[in-house]
């Protein structure tokens, strides 16, 4: 009777972490044929955070839509963030994935009297 001295062994881990609300930082990046539409992304995070979120709709073959963090608006302008999403996360992304995005963004103000 062969395979009746066959072991088997189940291992489960488990790791518990409190869910952060927005589950968002800073905004998405929405490929074109991403799972989820824009629609439904700004829906959710009407429901999940009081933060306020605007869209730019990018459309080209890789890049549909861009959700960011209305505050992020006030320090860079939408078209210097098309500029940068174009040409720094497009090249890293296909069209049906949805990458988060966190800006650090700093501004250094120096005066002299």
């Amino acid at each position: 009777m062969v395979g009746r001295d066959r072991q088997q062994k189940k291992q489960l881990s488990i790791r518990v972490r409190e869910f952060k609300v927005p589950v968002i930082q800073d905004g998405f990046v929405l490929g074109v044929d991403a799972s989820i539409g824009c629609v439904a992304v700004r829906k959710a995070l009407h429901l999940l955070t009081s933060l306020p979120f605007e869209h730019i709709e990018i459309n080209d073959d890789v890049v549909g839509d861009i959700i960011v963090r209305e505050n992020i608006l006030h320090r860079i302008s939408r078209e210097q963030l098309m500029a940068l999403v174009r040409k720094e996360v497009k090249p890293l992304m296909r069209p049906n994935e949805i990458l988060e995005l966190e800006l650090d963004l700093a501004v250094e103000i120096t005066k002299e009297w």
